[in-house]
């Protein structure tokens, strides 16, 4: 039986320092580097690739839901990968019926992920081409013309 010793958890430590380390000098050097050149629209605000104009209770559309899909499935199901390629050597060394078991739920848990790929794909949420550039535009186009005619009630008022 392996006894518990607090240094064999010193690389996860020293990985977390390490990234805590990049990511808050980056945003440091992103401060002091980067350019900053407010405009009206970089200071409206913005969330999910939808303009906060207009009801709360207006309805999404399917992409919304297929982007949170594919979060669930390639970002965080995809950790469960790491600790069964971890420890599949040592769960495989016991032998018996338990090693092919181990790979098939493998298998298995990876063709759920590719099924889920699949139907995203087909559904045309990777689908960022000439369609999907034209609906970004059009909006773009009536927001700005929205915009405009804001501008000329407040000049006239």
């Amino acid at each position: 039986m392996h006894s518990f010793a607090l240094m064999d958890y010193l690389p996860i430590l020293l990985m977390f320092v390490v990234a805590g380390v990049f990511a808050g000098g980056n945003i440091l050097l992103s401060q002091f580097v980067g350019q900053r050149k407010p405009t009206r629209t970089k200071l409206m605000p913005y969330e999910c690739g939808k303009d906060p104009v207009g009801s709360a209770r207006e309805r999404f559309s399917v992409k919304f839901y297929l982007i949170a899909m594919i979060f669930i499935l390639f970002d965080i199901e995809l950790i469960f990968l790491m600790p069964w390629a971890v420890v599949f050597r040592r769960l495989a060394a016991l032998g018996g019926t338990i090693r092919p078991t181990i790979f098939v739920e493998m298998m298995l848990f990876i063709v759920l992920l590719l099924v889920g790929y699949v139907y995203v794909w087909q559904k045309g949420l990777f689908d960022w081409g000439q369609r999907a550039r034209q609906e970004a535009e059009a909006e773009a186009r009536a927001l700005a013309l929205q915009e405009g005619r804001a501008a000329k009630i407040k000049r006239a008022a």
